[in-house]
């Protein structure tokens, strides 16, 4: 019982945490469409803490087609994998104890 609510717990946590960096993830592709200063605290923070996932992606893949970067697409798509597998499979095992 204790390891299944610790299980559903990992679950939940690991859950926000993808959905709060996916909406970041959007929220900073919409800041670049609309070239938000650069020097904003806000615009920089929030590249802070995507571009280094990027540039890890734009080494494995080429992510640039017509001068658009599809990276944010590309993690997009790992977090929902994430979220739709690894997570459902814990909370599975969580239910399953």
């Amino acid at each position: 019982m204790i390891l299944s609510t610790f299980l559903e717990a990992i679950a939940t946590i690991l859950q926000l945490l993808v959905n709060v960096y996916s909406w970041v993830i959007i929220i900073t592709a919409l800041v670049s469409l609309v070239q938000a200063n650069p020097y904003n605290p806000i615009v920089q923070f929030l590249y802070r803490i995507t571009e280094p996932l990027y540039a890890k992606i734009r080494k494995i893949i080429p992510t640039i087609f017509g001068g658009i970067d599809f990276a944010p697409l590309f993690v997009l798509i790992v977090l929902q994998f994430i979220s739709l597998f690894f997570i459902k499979v814990i909370r599975i095992y969580a239910n399953s104890l």
